[in-house]
């Protein structure tokens, strides 16, 4: 476990930003999802579905879906757009999709993708977009031999992979279209893909997040005051800033330093 813990940690430097924008309330809102069927559109879909109306848009069918079709098709999204308040855009091709697909697929999807559905709000007055992108696009700036890395929305992405550069790309035509007449807020988020209990344990410490918090955080951020924003959402972790240098060295005994509790749960299940 210690090799997992000893790379970088994610930490959102607009807590008492988010706290304000949890105490609102939401008016009931039509809202359209794209990429419903994948984890964190599903995951937003139950999050959302009791409060508003909702559309979710697909390639894929499944018990969220109400519109299939492929964001590349401007058509279809302007018909699945009609009468919405704001668009969760998650729709994209991942990380496991590397080295499967072409690069250029990366971009029609992740790009271009991104951009048709911008133009299809725009046709359809839609005013809110809020986009899920990564913290993976950090890339080699999470790399550093002498110490753990310490990310916020501060610092700056060294992207390794097609996936990586695209999420950033997306992220760069966002801003640059982003107005008082398109509001749009980038989530960038941690680690919550399926995976083995112990290492997605391992990541939850310092770079990983609940889907249901993630879902969450897309509601939240349906509340907007400015044109632009842009956070990470990860999970809490209970290290610092101080801390980066011993946990490159130690992780473990950091860890019983400052979570024992943890590290006797862990060694009951013999994760350590």
């Amino acid at each position: 476990m210690g090799n997992r813990l000893n790379s970088l940690m994610f930490k959102s430097t607009s807590a008492k930003t988010c706290m304000v924008i949890a105490g609102s309330f939401h008016p009931p809102m039509k809202v359209a999802v794209t990429g419903v069927a994948d984890r964190i559109g599903r995951a937003i879909h139950l999050n959302l579905c009791q409060d508003h109306e909702f559309v979710g848009i697909d390639r894929t069918v499944s018990l969220a879906t109400t519109h299939i079709g492929d964001i590349g098709d401007f058509e279809f999204l302007v018909n699945a757009f009609v009468a919405v308040d704001a668009v969760i855009h998650t729709a994209a091709y991942h990380v496991p999709h590397v080295g499967i697909i072409d690069d250029a697929e990366f971009i029609r999807t992740n790009v271009q993708g991104t951009q048709t559905v911008v133009r299809a709000m725009r046709a359809c007055s839609v005013r809110k977009l809020v986009f899920a992108s990564t913290t993976a696009l950090y890339g080699y700036a999470s790399e550093n031999p002498d110490s753990a890395v310490w990310l916020n929305e501060q610092s700056e992405p060294v992207p390794k992979y097609i996936y990586h550069r695209s999420k950033l790309e997306a992220e760069a035509y966002l801003q640059s279209v982003s107005s008082k007449d398109l509001k749009v807020t980038i989530l960038r988020v941690s680690r919550c893909f399926p995976e083995s209990a112990p290492l997605m344990a391992a990541y939850r410490l310092h770079r990983g997040v609940d889907a249901r918090d993630v879902a969450e955080g897309h509601r939240l951020a349906l509340d907007m005051d400015k044109a632009y924003r842009m956070y990470i959402l990860s999970g809490h972790t209970p290290f610092g800033l101080e801390d980066c240098d011993a946990l490159k060295a130690d992780a473990k005994g950091v860890l019983l330093e400052k979570c024992p509790s943890i590290c006797m749960l862990f060694a009951e299940r013999n994760w350590l």
